[in-house]
């Protein structure tokens, strides 16, 4: 279920940002509520919807300066920006020449290229929100979540064969049409393989050469996928952390299906004790966790991970002004330990506390350095905090 009484993740800053930026951005992975929220977000005041994947709008947009100047009274909505790049610029002159705050709101599922053109063009003008799939702040079944994960159509389906459903048709939806939309040209069974051994490699260190060699591609078309599913939020690229220590570190980024959904998907994973008895239970775990911290995250803070060619790992660091604040261990079980690689790589990296995240119901400390803690309790309490 979807917690009423919560408001999307973006709701308080998108509030502030309509007051200062004469255009407010909102971009995220298709199928994740941005039109819904924007809707919701102007509904009883004056504004106009354009939807730029419709001939019928752009049309209205061939000549954008005369049409938009009959509504300068209005808060204009234009989604799926991405289909006409060339209102960026034409955006930016009638932006100049009237910056009164709240004036548009731009909607997209942002390719890479785009995004960074558009961030060039209206620089001082717009500024940008991602919105995510459902998180545990705004929904309150922590299971269904990682289960379905948080597509709203997937996680609030009657069934989770409906929900199975709604996600494998999304999947090829998005492999066979959307990618293509958005701008990566590919071979729709090559990107579907693709998919489907990223999901295999959940959470491992990313070999671009081997998985080319699997797939009869190049290495350099391996990362040019993987930057655009980036850029497309489908992805996560977890970088490894680097200090001057005299240490030979890990260099290779993880890799990471953003929404354990269609993780689960890909897998053919349908039911929760399907999911309990498969081999990427713990890979689909930690990168659920790391998901639900990294959308909670205060614009300050980044996130790495830590390995030592010797073997002494980290999931998650969370650094803040040039300070690890926090080393994180995930782990599924209700009595997790912790190891002595955690340890180490602590004291590599001068970690501020230690913490290590499963699914019991208690938070204590092992010593004063390490707190087994959960995830609900680690996001409502200690993740404030740091």
């Amino acid at each position: 279920m979807v917690n009423m009484e919560l408001k999307r993740n973006i709701y308080n800053d998108f509030q502030e940002y309509m007051k200062i930026f004469p255009a407010t951005g909102i971009i995220g992975p298709r199928q994740v509520g941005k039109t819904t929220f924007a809707k919701q977000m102007a509904k009883g005041n004056n504004n106009l919807y354009l939807d730029l994947e419709t001939t019928a709008d752009r049309e209205k947009l061939s000549d954008p300066l005369f049409f938009l100047s009959q509504f300068t009274d209005r808060c204009v909505i234009l989604d799926e920006i991405q289909f006409m790049p060339e209102m960026f610029a034409a955006l930016r002159g009638i932006i100049d020449a009237d910056r009164r705050p709240g004036r548009f709101i731009l909607l997209g599922s942002a390719s890479p290229d785009i995004m960074r053109n558009s961030a060039d063009t209206l620089a001082g003008r717009i500024g940008y929100l991602e919105l995510t799939p459902f998180t545990l702040a705004e929904v309150d079944d922590m299971q269904t979540l990682w289960l379905r994960g948080g597509f709203p159509l997937s996680y609030l389906a009657a069934t989770d064969r409906a929900s199975a459903l709604w996600r494998r048709n999304f999947i090829a939806t998005y492999i066979q049409r959307d990618l293509g939309l958005l701008g990566l040209q590919t071979d729709v069974q090559i990107m579907d393989r693709f998919w489907r051994m990223l999901a295999s490699m959940q959470g491992n260190l990313l070999n671009a050469t081997d998985l080319g060699r699997s797939l009869d591609i190049s290495r350099p078309t391996v990362m040019r996928y993987i930057d655009f599913l980036e850029g497309a939020f489908m992805l996560r690229v977890l970088r490894p952390w680097f200090s001057n220590i005299n240490k030979r570190l890990v260099k290779s980024p993880k890799i990471y299906i953003r929404d354990t959904g269609l993780l689960h998907s890909l897998l053919g994973l349908a039911t929760t004790e399907a999911l309990l008895n498969h081999i990427q239970l713990g890979a689909s775990w930690e990168g659920f966790v790391i998901e639900q911290i990294a959308g909670n995250l205060k614009e300050d803070v980044q996130v790495y991970f830590y390995r030592t060619q010797q073997g002494a790992e980290c999931d998650l660091l969370l650094e803040k002004n040039g300070q690890v604040v926090a080393a994180i261990e995930i782990k599924h079980g209700h009595h997790p330990a912790v190891g002595k690689g955690f340890r180490i790589s602590m004291e590599d990296t001068r970690a501020k506390h230690g913490y290590i995240i499963g699914n019991g119901a208690d938070t204590f400390k092992a010593d004063e350095g390490v707190t087994i803690t959960n995830l609900p309790y680690f996001l409502t309490t200690i993740l404030p905090e740091l």
